[in-house]
């Protein structure tokens, strides 16, 4: 690990008393921390890269728990115990935020850093999709409408039964698992949007909300979904040795590995850098990094660290980043989460 060479030792004991007296004496630790999505763990780990070249402050520490995982260790609490920053593939929740404010962490930056889209890949040398309409949900749901209104467990065991037109291959995808948050968005940007698309769900979304989010949430437990924990990377070396498999992941992961697998389009739209910034492609969302107010000042270089991820070259378009899959803020979008960091506004309560 490389040494704080810009702090002395009584700087440097005064920031682990300063930080141990924040949560009670749990402790110290040298650097930043980072915890959370899989999908954002790239773009952090490389911002970490270029900030320690930059700078004579340790290496940061950065750990892919998955987004829920990440935010859980984050609202823990205050001080060197706790992560300085969450790495997040979705918003923060309001239950998630009332459990950080029960734990003391009550002034939170939440940080927009670009977009990133959802893919279904399969590996070069597979077959073409293009998904539509209720292709997902007859795909991949626990239970489907049966013929006289009630659900039955999915009989669906092959695409051409989904749909006519789809490849007449084997259902099998390896997907993210709940602790995640590419879960959270492939069931509320695949998965909800795919149910509705069906008469029978669409009536329950009118009915009975907390019902139809039931139905449409639910992925099949026949072994035909496949949970792959939090690593993005081993679901896409799945595919190459599986073949007929279908993969959900971040589009960063796709261009990554571009040589080795291929993404589906959904209603008709390929994912790439134009269709995910303007939201042509159905399956897109918003990247995020929530940051301790309480440890910015006291953890060496944190304020640094969220300025080198703001920066033009970390963030702009043409950016580090961009290079690592992630879509970009538009200038002026990019422009405002600067001023929000600049003036320490911290984030209010998500809606339910």
């Amino acid at each position: 690990m490389k040494s704080v060479r810009r702090l002395t030792v009584p700087v440097v004991a005064l920031t682990a008393l300063v930080l141990a007296a924040c949560d009670g004496g749990g402790g110290s630790r040298e650097g930043i921390w980072a915890a959370g999505s899989s999908t954002v763990f790239p773009f952090t780990t490389r911002v970490a890269e270029n900030f320690s070249r930059a700078n004579d402050f340790a290496m940061p520490q950065v750990e892919s728990l998955g987004t829920g995982g990440g935010i859980k260790a984050f609202c823990t609490g205050i001080g060197p115990a706790t992560p300085d920053i969450a790495n997040a593939s979705r918003r923060m929740k309001a239950s998630e935020f009332d459990e950080c404010a029960k734990n003391g962490v009550t002034g939170i930056l939440e940080i927009k850093i670009g977009y990133d889209g959802l893919v279904v890949a399969v590996a070069r040398s597979g077959a073409d999709y293009d998904f539509q309409g209720s292709d997902f949900y007859l795909g991949f749901a626990k239970s489907v409408p049966g013929p006289n209104g009630e659900f039955v467990p999915n009989p669906n065991t092959s695409w051409s039964q989904v749909r006519a037109g789809l490849p007449d291959v084997r259902i099998l995808a390896y997907g993210p698992p709940p602790t995640s948050g590419t879960r959270d968005s492939w069931l509320e940007l695949g998965m909800t949007p795919s149910a509705e698309a069906l008469p029978a769900l669409a009536a329950l979304a009118e009915s009975d909300e907390d019902a139809f989010e039931t139905r449409a949430h639910t992925l099949r437990e026949d072994g035909l979904w496949v949970d792959s924990g939090e690593n993005d990377n081993a679901i896409v070396q799945t595919l190459t040795r599986t073949p007929g498999s279908l993969g959900v992941f971040g589009y960063s992961f796709l261009e990554q590995n571009s040589d080795s697998v291929k993404a589906a389009t959904v209603n008709g739209v390929a994912p790439n850098f134009e269709t995910i910034a303007s939201g042509d492609y159905p399956i897109s969302r918003s990247m995020y990094v929530y940051v301790k107010m309480a440890h910015i000042g006291v953890t060496p270089g944190l304020d640094l660290f969220v300025t080198e991820y703001l920066s033009d070259a970390a963030s702009g378009r043409g950016g580090y980043l961009q290079d690592r899959g992630l879509v970009p803020l538009p200038a002026p979008e990019l422009e405002a989460q600067r001023q929000a960091v600049r003036a320490r506004t911290p984030m209010t309560r998500p809606e339910e």
